[in-house]
C-alpha cells in the first residue's frame, strides 16, 4: 500500500511539472527549438528574429515625431511673467507613441501650457496634461532636454 501511495505521488509531481512548463512563456531559444505540430509538417518553423535598434523605425530618434522647429521653440520659450510653480516631481518616460512635448502629472488639474525645469537648470515648454500616479514626460521633451531615456529626473513644473 505504501508503494502505491509513493508511486502515485511521484507520478502526480512529475505531471505537475509538465503542466507548469506549458504555462511558462516561451523564450526565443525554446521557440526556435520547439518541434512543429504534425499538422504543420510541410512548413519549416523558424523563430522570429529579435528587433535590432537602428535597423528600422524603432530608435528613439525615429519615434520622436516633433520637428526641429517645434523643439527649438520649446527650448527657447522664456518663462512667462504670470507662471506659477506647481511643484517638483520625479518623471519617467511617457509613451513614445504619443507625439508632442508634454508632461502628464497629478500636479496638473486641467490641460494647459507650462514649463519644466531640470535640476541642472535646463528648461522646456510643455503641454500640461492631468494624470494620475507617476508623472510622465514625453519622448520629445526627454530628448530636447538631453536626458537619458532611462533616467528618472526630478523636475520643477510651472503652469502659465
Amino acid at each position: 500500500m505504501r508503494i502505491l501511495i509513493a508511486l502515485t505521488l511521484a507520478l502526480t509531481a512529475t505531471s505537475g511539472c509538465a503542466v507548469l512548463d506549458r504555462l511558462k512563456p516561451a523564450t526565443a531559444a525554446t521557440a526556435a527549438t520547439a518541434a512543429p505540430d504534425a499538422s504543420d509538417a510541410s512548413e519549416p518553423v523558424a523563430a522570429a528574429p529579435a528587433p535590432v535598434l537602428g535597423a528600422g523605425g524603432n530608435t528613439a530618434a525615429a519615434l520622436d515625431t516633433t520637428t526641429a522647429a517645434q523643439k527649438q521653440a520649446a527650448l527657447a520659450a522664456p518663462a512667462a511673467s504670470g507662471e506659477r510653480e506647481l511643484g517638483k516631481v520625479t518623471v519617467s518616460l511617457g509613451s513614445p507613441a504619443e507625439p508632442g512635448i508634454w508632461l502628464r502629472s497629478a500636479l496638473v488639474t486641467a490641460p494647459g501650457k507650462g514649463r519644466v525645469v531640470t535640476a541642472s537648470g535646463q528648461s522646456v515648454a510643455v503641454d500640461l496634461l492631468p494624470g494620475q500616479g507617476a508623472a510622465q514626460l514625453s519622448l520629445a521633451a526627454y530628448m530636447a532636454l538631453g536626458l537619458s531615456l532611462t533616467a528618472l529626473p526630478e523636475v520643477t513644473v510651472f503652469a502659465n
